[in-house]
C-alpha cells in the first residue's frame, strides 16, 4: 500500500479530483499555501495499491501541467520621482509536486 501527496495549483485541482474519482481513486483534498508566488496551493492524500501509483501520476501529468502566467509587480527601480511602476515578469506556474511513501498499515472504518 502507498500513499501519495500530491501538491498542485489551487487552479488545478478540481480537475485533478474529477480525474482521481473518474479512475476509482479516493482522496482527501487540503487547502495549503506556498511556493515562490505564494499563492493558493492544494494539497491532494491519496491511498492505493503499488501497482495503481503510476496510473495515479499519469493523471496528475495530463490535468496540471507546468504552463507560464504573466506576473505583475511594484517597484520603485526606474523611475525618476520616486513613485512605484509597474513591471510583468513571466514565471512558471502549474505542474505538480508528488511524494509516494510506503503505508506500514491501513484500516478503513
Amino acid at each position: 500500500m502507498k500513499l501519495i501527496y500530491i501538491i498542485v495549483n489551487s487552479n488545478d485541482d478540481d480537475r485533478v479530483v474529477e480525474q482521481l474519482n473518474k479512475n476509482g481513486f479516493s482522496c482527501t483534498k487540503m487547502a495549503t499555501t506556498g511556493g515562490f508566488l505564494r499563492s493558493g496551493n492544494t494539497t491532494m492524500i491519496v491511498g492505493t495499491e503499488e501497482e495503481k501509483v503510476d496510473k495515479v501520476i499519469d493523471i496528475v501529468k495530463k490535468e496540471c501541467g507546468p504552463r507560464q502566467h504573466i506576473s505583475t509587480n511594484m517597484s520603485s527601480i526606474g523611475t525618476t520621482n520616486g513613485g512605484y511602476g509597474n513591471y510583468s515578469v513571466m514565471v512558471d506556474v502549474g505542474g505538480a509536486t508528488i511524494f509516494v511513501l510506503d503505508v506500514e498499515k491501513f484500516v478503513k472504518i
